[in-house]
Parts: C-alpha cells; structure tokens; sequence
C-alpha cells in the first residue's frame, strides 16, 4: 500500500481558456461585491448611511419624527401701506437748478426782465465743487443748501444793486435726489424723486421688476449709513420702505438651491421652484426616481444644521410606504439642501454582473474552450 502511493503521480489538470475566463470573471464578481460597490460612482450605498456615524444624525422619517422638519407657521401679509413723505431737498454737485430771477426796478434802471415779461430764466447746474455763478452775484457755494436757502441768498446779494428783486428756485435734475437700481432687474438705472419720494416698490417697478422669480430675489438697500438685505417676497407682503434721497437699490439673486444625487432623472444644481418648497416638489423638479435604478427605500435629504454646535442632519424617507407621499409633502426643503437616492440593489448587481456576461460571451466568440 504504501509502495502503492509512494508511486503515485498525479495527472496535471489542464484548464482550457474558457474555464479560466469564467474563473476570472468569478473572482472578479466577488473581489466587487466583497469591497463595499467600488462600481457605484452616485455615492455611498443605502446601508453605508443607515449605519452608525458619529459625523451626522440620521432621523428615519415617520410620524413621531416629522414634526421639526415641517412648514413652519405662514405670517399673515402686513396690512399697512407706506405713505411716502417728502424730505428735505438738500442740493448737491451735479444738481441742475432752474433760477427765475424778476426785477420790478423802474424801467430803463432793471437788470433783470420784470414778472409781467416772464422774467430772467437762468439753468445752472452745480459743479462738483459745489458752486454755481449768476450774474451780479458771482460764484455762490450751495452744495447742502435748500432751494428757499439759495432763493433768499440770491435776493441778499442782488440787494443794493437793483431795487426789488425776487428769486425762484426749482430743482429740476436731482442726482441728490434720486436713486439707483441695479442687479437682476429688467432696466436698471437711476431714477428721480422730482415727482414726489420713491417707496422701494415704486424704485423697482420703474427699474421694470426681477427678472428672477420673487422667492428667488433678495434687495439690498444702501444710503450711504445703514445696509440692509431684504427677500423681494418680504416686499411684496408689506415691508415696503420709502428710500432716502442718493439710496443705492441692488437687487440679486437669493441663494435658494439645492442638489440632486444619485438615482434621479436630472441631477444636479437646482433652483427651489418656490418659497416652501416640499421634498416632493423639489423630486417633481428633477423628474422624480429614476425608474430602474432608483432604490425608493433610501431616499435621503442632507443638511447643515442652522446651529453650528450640533451634527449634520441625515433625513431618510422610505417612499415605499404609500403614507410617505404625505411625508413628503410636509418635509420643506431649505437652501443648499442634497437630495440623494440610492441605487438599487439589483442595478448595482447589474452593473458587476454586465462585465461578467460581455466576456463570457467575448470568449464564445472567438471560440475559445
């Protein structure tokens, strides 16, 4: 017996081609499955996230669960309306002023017309110094004068020179008192408050409105002591304003967006579609789940809490259970939110197995055995 085996040798096993393509494919299968989904280029798998992570806090939306991620409550729209005041009208370089002078000396002695002619109609604008010159009154400073102060400073310096004169002074360009709009309107510019003052609304109606949605658009005004940042929707539901004479109006795009990851239609960098906008309307903006792909139990929102000191949030919705289309419904969405929706299970083993079945079929046809 030992002789027997002492004798023995074994016949080399001769593996054709075809059995070790299968062989490497097998290899290939289980080093893919066994190393966490190297395949997956979307982002982590359904059970990567749900596992536990000290970096986030996941909350699994259900009813006892819902409530903090809910619309807050709506404030009703002021009632009140704004009733535009006129200010003081100080002068400013720039300025263009229309001067009526009249003189009602004996005639022969006048050096101005009379009122009865119309009188002497003079149309200066003010250097960037601050001066204007008449004559027989020479240069004057008016810059942060009142057209009634300049009137009664011309009368004072035409005294003694002609024997009654009258002055009438009406600003008719007002760089000192318009305002400025620029940014994402239709027709930026500046605009006057010869007509009377201008509210914020009436500042951006002249500009011709956004051009962006209103919960899209946020207002910074400017007058040159104090700033301040407004969204256009507040706007419109009462916080209207007058603007203070030289206001600088920049209206610009408000950083309402999130993104879309993973197994949806149209990934990407996506604008809210409105105000409150609910889970559901932003999957409605990117075209909903993937049909084929999308893993409807690992649907997930992530997001920075407002409050530093705490984690991130993970928000998970299960959108196989029917009473999650009302969930998510109620769950708003907030600004630089990520939607993310996780394959399915037999799509990521679609994906490994597709190479396995190509050089299978790669092998038959170059008939190897």
């Amino acid at each position: 017996m030992i002789n027997s085996l002492t004798n023995f040798s074994p016949r080399p096993v001769v593996l054709g081609m075809r059995q070790i393509y299968i062989a490497g494919a097998a290899a290939l299968m289980l080093g893919l499955t066994g190393c966490g989904g190297t395949l997956s280029g979307a982002g982590p798998y359904k059970g990567a996230i749900e596992e536990k992570n000290d970096a986030y806090t996941l909350v699994d939306i259900n009813a006892n669960t819902i409530a903090p991620f809910m619309r807050g409550v709506q404030k009703a729209a002021l009632s009140s309306v704004v009733s535009p005041v006129p200010g003081e009208v100080r002068l400013m370089g720039g300025d263009v002023i229309n001067i009526l002078i009249t003189d009602n000396a004996p005639e022969g002695s006048a050096l101005f017309a009379p009122l009865s002619t119309g009188g002497t109609q003079l149309k200066v604008r003010i250097d960037n110094k601050g001066l204007i010159s008449l004559p027989y009154v020479g240069q004057q400073f008016v810059a942060g004068m009142t057209p009634m102060q300049v009137e009664a400073m011309i009368r004072q310096k035409l005294k003694g020179v002609t024997s009654d004169v009258q002055a009438h002074v009406e600003l008719v360009g007002d760089l000192s008192g318009s305002v400025l709009v620029a940014g994402a309107v239709k027709a930026p510019g500046r605009f006057t408050t010869l007509q009377g003052p201008l509210t914020l609304l009436d500042a951006i109606n002249q500009a011709g409105g956004p051009i962006l949605e209103p919960h899209l658009v946020n207002v910074t005004v400017r007058n040159g002591s104090t700033v301040s940042t407004v969204s256009y929707e507040d706007v419109l539901a009462g916080k209207n304003v007058v603007l203070s004479p030289s206001s600088e109006i920049v209206v610009e795009r408000a950083r309402q967006r999130f993104v879309a990851m993973g197994a949806v239609s149209e990934p990407g960098l996506h604008d809210l579609p409105q105000r409150n906008t609910s889970l559901l309307d932003a999957l409605g903006t990117v075209g909903g789940l993937k049909e084929g792909n999308a893993n409807a139990e690992g649907v997930f929102i992530f997001r920075m809490d407002e409050n530093k000191d705490n984690k991130p949030i993970v928000v998970r919705l299960n959108m196989r259970d029917p009473v999650a289309i009302f969930y998510a419904k109620q769950i708003i969405m907030r600004p630089d939110d990520t939607v993310y929706v996780t394959n399915a299970a037999v799509y990521e083993w679609q994906k490994v197995i597709s190479p396995i079945v190509q050089t299978l079929f790669f092998s038959r046809a170059l008939g190897v055995n």
